[in-house]
């Protein structure tokens, strides 16, 4: 495990030829990550939170992978190294998996996976679309484990199995779900709202009372749900979205510390500052004199 502060990378190997990377950028900045891949290798990568940048060909060519996004990257013609930017607060989980390995699992009955086909077996593969809301419960229970160490090879295979089978299940039943609070798809659906909601309203968001009865889940499955899914409570997640708006506000240069606060909904600059200081470290006004120094 490779931490540093309120960033982590975790790598587990589940075989030969076989692993996954869990990636955590809870910080204020970038986090890159590069990693050489063999050529026989796939690589899925999905974004669970935030936004991750891949650079390949030495910078000539770029993309990104959004919230709620996965990419699927083979060529068996050349190695694709990975080299990924984190944003801030981007949660990322990265399978890679060579193609004897990625065979074994599927074979003899594979025709419904187009790149496993023989015509395909020499020619590149890129994919790039959103998940299921059921692969974003899985990836949340992969990114937050905390298994002995004896068990993390055993726990990770297993969840690896059930996301591959998740992701080429295209007719997948939303009626299963593994998340033990949320039952089905609508849940998590109205959880992923909620999100919404308080985002749209960050000025005056409403209480948790009013969110439940807006969204139309029980409180108790909207507190626990959010934090299944966004690995914080409620109001810890749209206080960090609050603070990571006044930073890149200061950035901009644009606007004092006072309007700042009232933009963010604050009603006494006291209240920012102290909001403000206790995410950074720093008052916002001694922040703003470094950037414009």
């Amino acid at each position: 495990m490779k931490n540093n502060g309120t960033s982590s990378i975790d790598e587990t190997d589940i075989e030969k030829g076989f692993y996954v990377l869990r990636m955590k950028n809870d910080s204020e900045g970038l986090q890159h990550k590069k990693q050489g891949v063999n050529q026989d290798v796939i690589q899925f990568h999905f974004c669970l939170k935030g936004q991750t940048n891949f650079t390949f060909n030495e910078g000539r060519y770029t993309f990104q992978v959004q919230e709620d996004h996965s990419m699927l990257l083979y060529n068996p013609q050349k190695a694709l190294p990975i080299d990924v930017e984190l944003a801030p607060n981007t949660w990322m989980v990265s399978i890679l998996i060579s193609i004897t390995k990625f065979h074994s699992l599927f074979s003899p009955d594979a025709n419904h996976i187009s790149f496993l086909s023989p015509e395909n077996s020499f020619r590149k593969y890129y994919d790039n679309l959103p998940f299921s809301s059921s692969i974003a419960v899985v990836l949340s229970q992969i990114l937050q484990a905390k298994v002995h160490d004896s068990m993390r090879s055993l726990y990770f295979k297993g969840k690896v199995y059930e996301l591959l089978s998740l992701y080429f299940n295209k007719s997948e039943d939303p009626s299963v779900e593994q998340c033990p609070f949320l039952v089905d798809e609508e849940n998590i659906q109205k959880i992923r709202r909620a999100k919404a909601i308080i985002l749209e309203r960050m000025t005056d968001p409403p209480s948790l009372e009013q969110l439940a009865v807006e969204i139309g889940l029980s409180l108790k499955k909207l507190k626990e749900g959010f934090k299944q899914l966004y690995g914080d409570t409620v109001f810890a997640y749209l206080l960090d979205h609050k603070m990571e708006e006044a930073r890149r506000m200061l950035d901009s240069q644009k606007y004092n510390v006072n309007e700042v606060g009232l933009k963010l909904g604050y009603s006494t600059a006291s209240h920012f500052i102290t909001a403000f200081k206790k995410k950074y470290g720093t008052t916002p006004k001694k922040y703003l004199g470094s950037v414009s120094s």
